[in-house]
């Protein structure tokens, strides 16, 4: 059974149970892969599908923190309520240590050694951790830090 599958199959189970919550979340998600579908041409492999729920993702935790910010915590939980749903579809996170040990490995394979070489450890370090889903901006953290000495 294939990502989308999956997805339509806990819609329809959502509605039947009457979850509005997670109904409107999956509507959502669907839809958003509608249009990615649309955009393509074609059907969305599960990489492509995959890349999308990362995208909802991260839309959803830069809202949430602008929530935060603006003094709107109800607005931000509705936000991480919805990143709990979405990720329930996601490869497992990369630890932080997962993160850092590849970091250390693609400064090692590119040979890098100051901030100049930073977007060929951050291309190498996304390869290293393929198959699983890596927060860019704390991969982006530990690339810097690592070339900045620390």
């Amino acid at each position: 059974m294939s990502l989308k599958d999956t997805i339509v199959a806990d819609l329809t189970a959502a509605m039947k149970a009457k979850d509005a919550d997670k109904v409107s979340v999956l509507r959502m998600v669907k839809a958003a892969l509608m249009n990615r579908q649309i955009d393509k041409g074609g059907e969305l492999t599960d990489d492509e599908i995959t890349k999308a729920l990362q995208t909802l993702v991260k839309q959803r935790r830069d809202s949430a923190e602008q929530y935060e910010n603006a003094g709107r915590s109800e607005l931000a939980a509705k936000e991480n309520a919805e990143i709990a749903f979405i990720e329930a579809y996601l490869p497992q996170s990369a630890s932080d240590d997962e993160i850092a040990a590849a970091v250390e490995a693609a400064v090692a394979e590119t040979g890098a050694s100051s901030m100049k070489d930073m977007g060929t450890v951050m291309k190498a370090a996304m390869a290293n951790l393929a198959g699983k889903s890596a927060d860019g901006k704390k991969v982006s953290e530990a690339v810097k830090n690592k070339l900045s000495g620390g």
